[in-house]
């Protein structure tokens, strides 16, 4: 068995980008990794290490050096290596010659396809000291850093200029140099409270030390935990709750070593801004938490996070609320500025804002998503009034003050200022909800009205941007087609609208009129929506087989596919699925080939065994049972009503030649088969199960 050690590599740099930290992080792991498995280097469990000013990983029970391996090569075949007098002939002293020894050291192996000359070496493992510096160069230079830098006279890159490199295996250090830092056993503990270097001597000492000593939790996670329970603590001392937004602790974990929870307010005459324009000045500018009380409403205090334990934690609490103070003025001054004008009151700044040149403006956009948007509340139930009205002042919350400071505070100041202008609350809702779903897995909108505008404005971007013959090209879509195309099905399919895809389509490609250059503009948007449609019940877990099934009758509503991919689910769990599915495939198979007629009327005369007279018979018995099923979208219950078909197909199929000589007969069997066929596709084809 080989020795092992742990190992421990740690690359100190000037402090590193917040938000790639992770990202850095986990690649940095996963290269090194990788690199000792192809330096065949056996290791235990590994710990990454992360800090502004760190990146490291402890590798337990590393291998001192690679395993001896036997290396074999085979030469020519005996009876090609020795002439009649049995010396060696030009290939096997050639081949020797290539190993570096004679022939007279090389083996005859026996096989089943003759005997060959052989070479054997043992190869001696390289030690792991020899390996491991590029390994680890090798991982530097494959972290995803999009822009390297150069520092002093130095020609090493890297994200950050690098101040001290610890590589130890063992005990031992691993002698070399990388980025121009020369290995050895030292690091840093924090910048301002202990600056001066840490000696480790051996890897499962680091962290401790770190810790103890230099004032810095090394460790990504366990810093990130640190900081939740303090924020957590701080907010039930202000005797409220914290919102702990993950991507911003991951973000405050990447800004701090050592971290120090500070509570800080402002003013409550801030308060009466929306809510959602303070967090956005807290979180994104100054990276706060902020705090609700128990009826979820804002408080006027917040907790910061910092980088140093103060013996005078005042200075920054007065500092950070010096700081977030100017912005929060500047949200009120917005917000007050915006009060003086109604939402319609901008909709003639929309005239000249562009959308796409060949589309138009904002302006001309509105008109277009107003009307279809009315037409689509028509077909909904909803108030066409109401939602016409919604899709003119879509637009308008973006001429305001406040969204021109705060872009992610779009929809959201439509709503208030909706709201504010005493528009119903259903359309001030919608003005929010016109926005959703912004990304993937993201809240659709609920009423009538916000639905209506959501599904409208992301048609008319869709058929407009076809019809002018800019669809999405590989991992090309600047108007982010793919994702308006998933949020109208999303619509479609959770709110299980009777909408017929095709002919909203058809409705907005009118409603663009000359603008749409493209004849089939229509059915290209619907093949494109379609393969995203798909990619949504892959998502759930329904093959793709199962999909096609149910794609190749082309439902006119996605509520109807949904319902009809549920059924067809049910029905696959049936024993008698996979014969029906075969059968019907085979049935497709035939008719695909035949030449008879296209009629499906069967004459009974022309029946020469009793299977055909059964399967008629049955055929004619399901055609009634089913027809109010499938009147009432009860496909389930079709499908599990025609499985019962499947002993007298089988019987018929076992008993009847269908391509009969004569051709009276033989058309008569395809009629029956057409109409078999006919009955399993009401609700999907089954051939493609």
């Amino acid at each position: 068995m080989l020795e092992t050690a742990d190992l421990l590599f740690e690359l100190g740099t000037e402090e590193l980008p917040p938000i790639a930290l992770e990202r850095l992080s986990a690649a940095l792991t996963l290269e090194f990794t990788e690199g000792l498995n192809r330096a065949n280097l056996e290791y235990g469990a590994i710990t990454p290490y992360a800090t502004p000013r760190r990146l490291g990983l402890l590798v337990k029970e590393c291998s001192l050096r690679q395993p001896d391996r036997e290396i074999e090569r085979r030469g020519p075949a005996v009876k090609a290596a020795f002439d009649s007098d049995g010396k060696p002939t030009r290939a096997a002293s050639g081949f020797a010659h290539s190993c570096g020894t004679t022939v007279e050291a090389l083996e005859q192996v026996e096989t089943d396809k003759g005997a060959w000359l052989m070479y054997r070496l043992k190869e001696l493992g390289k030690s792991a000291a020899e390996l491991l510096p590029e390994i680890a160069e090798n991982a530097l230079n494959r972290l995803p850093i999009p822009k390297r830098m150069r520092w002093g006279a130095s020609e090493a890159q890297f994200v950050r200029p690098v101040h001290w490199l610890l590589f130890l295996h063992g005990q031992a250090v691993v002698p070399c140099t990388i980025l121009d830092a020369p290995a050895g056993r030292l690091t840093y503990g924090h910048r301002f409270h202990h600056p001066q270097a840490i000696a480790i001597d051996h890897p499962g000492d680091y962290e401790d030390a770190l810790l103890r000593r230099g004032n810095v939790i090394a460790n990504f996670d366990r810093r990130k935990e640190k900081i939740r329970e303090q924020v957590e603590r701080s907010a039930d001392a202000l005797g409220g709750r914290a919102e702990i937004d993950p991507a911003l602790l991951s973000e405050v974990t990447a800004l701090v070593e050592w971290p120090v929870p500070i509570t800080a307010g402002f003013e409550e005459a801030y308060l009466q801004v929306p809510h959602e324009a303070l967090i956005l000045s807290m979180k994104k500018n100054q990276k706060y938490f902020h705090l609700e009380d128990a009826s979820g409403r804002l408080m006027n205090h917040f907790i910061t996070i910092a980088n140093i334990e103060s013996p005078t934690p005042e200075v920054i609490k007065e500092g950070n609320e010096r700081v977030i103070r100017p912005r929060l003025a500047d949200a009120m001054f917005f917000w007050q500025q915006d009060g003086k004008k109604r939402l319609e009151d901008h909709l003639e700044s929309l005239r000249s804002v562009v959308f796409q040149l060949k589309l138009g403006t904002l302006h001309e956009k509105s008109e277009r998503v107003a009307a279809l948007a009315e037409e689509i509340a028509v077909k909904t139930g909803g108030d066409p009034a109401l939602a016409s009205r919604a899709g003119m002042l879509s637009r308008c919350d973006l001429m305001t003050e406040m969204v021109g400071e705060f872009p992610d505070m779009q929809g959201i100041m439509g709503r208030y200022q909706a709201q504010r202008d005493g528009e119903s609350g259903e359309l001030a809702i919608a003005m929010e909800e016109f926005y959703h779903p912004r990304f993937s897995g993201d809240r659709l909108a609920k009423t009538p009205t916000g639905i209506a505008i959501s599904i409208a404005d992301r048609l008319d971007t869709l058929v407009g941007i076809f019809g002018i013959g800019q669809k999405p090209t590989g991992d090309k879509d600047p108007f982010a087609l793919r994702r308006a195309a998933l949020g109208v099905l999303r619509n479609l399919k959770e709110h299980a609208l009777a909408l017929d895809l095709r002919a909203l389509l058809q409705l907005s490609a009118d409603t663009l009129g000359e603008r749409v250059g493209a004849d089939d503009v229509v059915e290209q948007v619907y093949e494109f929506m379609l393969e995203r449609l798909k990619g949504l019940y892959l998502d759930q877990g329904v093959s793709v087989n199962i999909f096609e099934s149910v794609a190749s009758v082309e439902p006119q509503t996605l509520a109807d596919f949904d319902r009809r991919i549920a059924a067809v689910l049910k029905f696959v769990a049936l024993a008698e699925a996979e014969a029906l599915a075969a059968a019907n495939k085979r049935i497709v198979n035939i008719l695909k080939k035949s030449s008879g007629g296209e009629t499906d009327a069967v004459d009974t005369a022309l029946f020469e065994n009793e299977a055909e007279r059964e399967l008629h018979q049955l055929i004619d018995e399901k055609a009634r049972q089913i027809a109010p099923l499938l009147a009432e979208y009860r496909y389930a219950e079709t499908l599990i009503s025609l499985a019962e078909l499947r002993l007298p197909v089988d019987r018929y199929f076992d008993e009847v030649m269908v391509m009969a000589e004569e051709e009276a007969v033989r058309n008569n069997r395809l009629a029956l088969l057409k109409r078999l066929n006919r009955l399993f596709i009401g609700v999907a084809d089954i051939s493609r199960i």
